[in-house]
């Protein structure tokens, strides 16, 4: 189940009860009139966010759907799951539109950039690739992690992409042509998601430390 809140009350506003297991994430649309969810039941649910009421299910996947973004223009559904695809959707009539399938391992993550024309996914097979998010097309191969890739970022003018690996290390890579440009080690286990601020200057990383 997700739940919707009022932040400023705490009261509840909306359920989302349908999955037929757990639900793993939760998304509001950029005009937060809706919300997309993706469950360990291989789907995705888009819901009118004020009234729970279920619009559209995104079935499609051969396993856990472990996460669901929207474009940033709220035209598209990004889902990442654990049969080693990320697929692109309709979030109007949810009408799968492309999948991009080149992962050998699970995708842990995706997400889109600024301008909604690319997304990058981060899978356990040690890399992260960018895409076309029109044709499908695999773009850049992000490859030198010595563990499963668990996270990716967009910078926000969409030059660099950040990755999270579970060898402890955080990435920076050209978002253009692939190149690594830095390495941050500074984790003690895994490094397990990674965000840009809204200005670009600074990262944020999750590890699995204490």
């Amino acid at each position: 189940t997700a739940i919707v809140w009022d932040a400023a009350s705490g009261k509840r506003l909306a359920s989302y009860p349908r999955h037929s297991r757990a639900v793993r994430t939760a998304s509001f649309s950029s005009d937060s009139q809706r919300v997309v969810t993706a469950s360990v039941d291989g789907t995705a649910h888009v819901w009118i966010a004020r009234t729970g009421e279920q619009l559209t299910t995104l079935s499609g996947h051969g396993g856990p759907v472990v996460g669901a973004v929207y474009s940033p223009d709220g035209r598209h559904i990004l889902t990442a799951s654990e049969d080693n695809s990320a697929k692109v959707w309709n979030s109007g009539n949810g009408r799968l539109l492309m999948s991009a399938g080149g992962h050998a391992k699970e995708v842990w993550y995706a997400e889109f950039s600024p301008d909604g024309q690319r997304f990058v996914t981060a899978s356990a097979d040690h890399t992260a690739r960018v895409w076309d998010t029109q044709s499908g097309r695999e773009l850049l191969t992000l490859a030198g992690h010595a563990d499963e890739v668990s996270g990716a970022a967009f910078a926000p003018d969409g030059q660099e992409i950040a990755t999270a690996s579970m060898d402890g290390t955080v990435r920076i890579w050209s978002a253009i042509d692939g190149r690594l440009l830095r390495t941050l080690a500074g984790h003690e286990g895994w490094a397990i998601s990674v965000a840009y601020a809204r200005d670009g200057r600074r990262l944020v990383t999750t590890g699995n430390d204490k």
